[in-house]
């Protein structure tokens, strides 16, 4: 009998599995990307711990309502390159409150691209080679992480980024989670005793955050992010499905994500969106041989994203004691396939190649002009060059016939 990639036969266990895996590879690899970019926008122990849970709450139950309603694999998750945009901003002027009003809007957004069909076509208009090297940029300093830890702290990266590189050749999808199992087991052995001490609990409460807008989140945040989910999540993840035979439209996932992302901002929501990468674990011929039978898995998985979310507290006192530079290297250990990939894209098209070029620079500079950060004026100077470098690029490819 035929085996599936989870080792067993087309049955009734195989979807609950294929989205357990779905759950542990999402949570695991990504999680403390999550930490790492509300801490960076001003979050403290406590809302770092709530946003992880309602994320994990949105998540789950946006999974399970979608795959029982539609009877589709709509696989769900938080915006992995918007947390990574969170490291890159930094604090807002206005604080962690201006962050969480600068969530809302990108949710905001979210909802009215979900209303609006122009509003998608003018986000997939946006050439690839830029967006990708937006995110290309975005994820720089955090994919440089691994390499300073390896130098200032060897004693503690070696051992995660070795594990990575072995299970990376022999099992790759567990390589990121590995390499944070490491990490917390290295911190379990040698701050056991800090982490009993902090007085989080065990249990995760969600802390509410009074919104407040501020110029430089809204530009510097709130714009960018909803970009970014939109080109690296929202679109990618709708085009896994279809490549699976699903015809799962943009409009109903907007409008939930969106949704769920403005009401769950204030617990630190950062953005909902498709799941890009994860979709196929759960849409794909391994969740299940029958493709009406797949959406099982996807629900499995929002039950598990609900249950992972009951141990963000442990999971974020944890963190919370090892070095900052450590977690920021797991997370760009995580990131570093998503990174290649982006910068290959970014510069595949030789008629985009110097804007690209232009927008990862910027991007990745980590500058901050008029209180606002380096993925906003990315954008503006990769598109700014594109129009200026398109009239040459035109003249160009004319020739006189011969």
């Amino acid at each position: 009998m035929e085996r599936s990639l989870y080792g067993t036969a087309p049955g009734s266990t195989q979807p609950p599995i294929a989205g357990l895996v779905t759950a542990l590879v999402g949570f695991s690899a990504s999680f403390a990307l999550v930490d790492v970019g509300l801490r960076a926008v001003g979050a403290d122990q406590r809302q770092a711990v709530s946003g992880l849970f309602a994320s994990c709450l949105a998540v789950g139950g946006l999974a399970i309502w979608y795959g029982v309603r539609r009877r589709q694999p709509i696989s769900i998750a938080w915006s992995t390159p918007g947390a990574a945009l969170l490291v890159t901003a930094g604090r807002q002027h206005g604080g962690y409150a201006a962050a969480v009003g600068a969530f809302a809007v990108a949710g905001a957004l979210l909802v009215l691209t979900g209303l609006s069909s122009r509003l998608v076509g003018w986000i997939g208009r946006i050439p690839a080679p830029i967006t990708s090297a937006l995110l290309a940029g975005v994820l720089l300093p955090l994919c440089l992480a691994p390499v300073r830890a390896a130098v200032q702290i060897p004693s503690l990266a070696l051992g995660p980024i070795i594990v990575w590189l072995l299970l990376s050749r022999f099992a790759r999808r567990w390589a990121a989670p590995a390499a944070l199992a490491v990490v917390l087991v290295e911190v379990a052995v040698h701050h056991t005793g800090r982490v009993g001490g902090m007085g989080i609990g065990l249990l995760p409460r969600l802390s509410f955050t009074v919104p407040t807008l501020s110029v430089g989140a809204l530009v510097g945040i709130a714009l960018p992010l909803y970009v970014i989910t939109m080109a690296a999540q929202n679109l990618p993840g709708q085009a896994v499905l279809r490549g699976f035979g699903y015809e799962a439209g943009l409009r109903g996932p907007l409008l939930g994500t969106g949704a769920a992302t403005v009401l769950g901002a204030p617990f630190g929501v950062f953005a909902v969106c498709l799941a890009a990468i994860s979709a196929a674990l759960s849409a794909g011929p391994d969740a299940h041989p029958d493709p009406r039978r797949r959406w099982i898995a996807s629900v499995s998985a929002g039950c598990v994203y609900i249950a992972l979310g009951l141990s963000a507290a442990l999971a974020m006192s944890l963190l919370a004691v090892a070095p900052p530079l450590l977690i920021e290297a797991v997370a760009g250990l995580a990131l570093l396939t998503t990174f290649g990939g982006a910068l290959a894209a970014a510069v595949g098209a030789p008629d985009h190649r110097e804007a690209a070029a232009i927008t990862f620079a910027v991007s990745a500079s980590g500058i901050s002009v008029l209180s606002i950060g380096a993925p906003f004026w990315g954008l503006v100077c990769g598109l700014a060059a594109l129009l200026i470098l398109s009239p040459r690029r035109k003249s160009a490819s004319v020739r006189p016939a011969t």
